[in-house]
């Protein structure tokens, strides 16, 4: 628990306080709030410590970058309300203003340095693509899954560019996006709403073993990722884990063909997956198959697989559950 004075004296000084106003704004890293803010690293380091301390803010390391966002905890919840209570003066008008200016520059360094990867890599991504359905088709099915229901908190596993977020993010209530590159997570940040607050949580984590306690999301998502786990049932299990009752698993992958270059090439640890498999793994891990949708492409046939949880995995003796 953080005291009240504890958390007073850390609101007490500008700088901290435009530190706030800005991870209110988005999720940030150190050196990104030392250029909007103007001030060296180091004493933007020091600032961050004092507000780390009082729990204001939470640390993150990802790779040689340090990430923050506001704090979650319930002691420290009424103060960072109570910015919304509060009516600035002319004077912090003029500073916000001219903060938020600076973090717009920011957004659009991300999004440059998104552009530069995607044009070093198009030629990769396009000799796949190739091969099977439109990524639009896709999408679309996949949106048409989803669509039934509302998505509540939802998990992209293995987020990559952040495309999945970009699609589903706005209808859903909180999103979580892990990848394990911290490159990956910062062109995923680079497609970020303006209006992101501290609705995302961008996270480094490996698919195996997710940072996330168990029945905290509604949807996972494993979009094109799956073929990349050497043991694919550990990471349905974890999905599972971390589902809640009655909550969404969708996975899009390729059902098996035999291009072996991918293997090689572009180091996929699966040739795709067949629905005997996907069914097995999601009882394993108790979730329900609901349905299957095929689109044939070119080479490559893209599967979705619609699951739900239904349980926690269980061993059934003698018609008891047993965990």
């Amino acid at each position: 628990m953080h005291t009240a004075l504890d958390i007073f004296r850390a609101l007490g000084d500008p700088t901290r306080l435009r530190i706030i106003h800005l991870l209110r704004a988005m999720e940030l890293a150190v050196g990104e709030i030392a250029q909007v803010v103007g001030q060296s690293q180091p004493r933007v380091s020091r600032h961050v410590r004092i507000l780390a301390e009082a729990g204001l803010v939470e640390r993150r390391k990802e790779g040689n970058w340090v990430f923050l966002r506001l704090g979650k905890g319930d002691d420290v919840a009424p103060f960072v309300a109570l910015f919304d209570l509060l009516t600035p003066s002319d004077s912090e008008i003029l500073w916000q203003a001219a903060d938020l200016a600076r973090l717009a520059a920011v957004r659009a360094d991300r999004a440059r340095a998104a552009e530069g990867y995607f044009a070093d890599h198009a030629e990769e991504w396009d000799a796949i693509r190739s091969l099977h359905v439109a990524e639009a088709d896709v999408e679309a099915a996949m949106t048409a899954l989803l669509g039934r229901e509302p998505i509540g908190h939802l998990l992209d596993i293995g987020t990559g560019t952040g495309r999945m977020i970009e699609l589903f993010g706005g209808a859903a209530q909180a999103v979580t996006a892990i990848d394990r590159s911290p490159d990956m997570l910062r062109l995923a940040r680079a497609k970020l709403p303006e209006d992101a607050g501290d609705k995302y949580a961008l996270l480094l984590g490996d698919f195996g073993a997710l940072p996330l306690e168990p029945g905290s999301v509604d949807t996972v998502l494993l979009h094109q990722v799956l073929h990349y786990a050497q043991v694919p049932e550990q990471v349905i299990g974890e999905a599972a884990r971390v589902t809640a009752i009655d909550g969404r698993v969708l996975i899009a992958d390729f059902a098996p063909h035999e291009r072996e270059e991918l293997r090689v090439r572009d180091q996929h640890a699966r040739l795709g997956f067949s629905d005997e498999q996907i069914e097995g793994w999601f009882a394993a891990a108790g979730l329900q198959l609901e349905r299957v949708d095929t689109l044939p492409g070119h080479e490559l046939t893209v599967q979705l697989w619609l699951g739900r949880r239904k349980q926690t995995p269980v061993q059934q003796q003698e018609g008891r559950i047993s965990a």
